[in-house]
């Protein structure tokens, strides 16, 4: 990993982690981590441990699942009364988070509107792992908290929306 000058989306997500009392700082890595696989290997933690955040379209409202990144969210699982999820396009997870796809974290966001922020859902399998990995604004940045910190700071529901949840 390495130190590397910071970018606005990077400092929203340092400053959300502040304002929930987290004294982690994001990383920036050596190399891109446009998938889980690729953040785990650099960070030399299991694929499991990274928390990969989906964002899928329910209607008009954004959905971000926090999921493990050895699973699959499973589309069918989600709680009915978000209604039919869909695929969600690159100006969809901007203009509901703020984060370009690549380096969507779970919290942080800037939405164009307030109201459009996405609702949070977490997977329980993520407490396989005292420490799980997240994006923080970046396809290079990322940062580690224990699920529960994740959680309260997220603001997530959980609930077991994966394969093997």
């Amino acid at each position: 990993m390495s130190s590397e000058p910071s970018h606005p989306a990077v400092e929203r997500v340092q400053q959300a982690l502040a304002a929930g009392g987290a004294s982690v700082r994001p990383q920036w890595l050596a190399d891109g981590a446009h998938t889980a696989a690729q953040a785990a290997e650099q960070l030399g933690v299991p694929l499991g441990a990274i928390a990969k955040s989906v964002i899928l379209r329910c209607g008009d409202a954004a959905v971000l699942c926090i999921t493990a990144g050895d699973r699959r969210v499973q589309a069918e699982r989600l709680p009915p009364e978000l209604g039919a999820p869909g695929r969600a396009d690159a100006d969809f997870v901007r203009r509901h988070t703020g984060f370009a796809i690549g380096g969507v974290a779970p919290l942080g966001f800037a939405p164009a509107e307030a109201a459009s922020a996405p609702r949070v859902l977490m997977d329980p399998s993520l407490w396989r792992f005292d420490t799980v990995w997240a994006a923080a604004g970046h396809p290079r940045t990322v940062f580690g908290l224990p699920p529960d910190q994740l959680q309260q700071l997220a603001a997530a529901t959980v609930h077991p929306f994966t394969d093997e949840s």
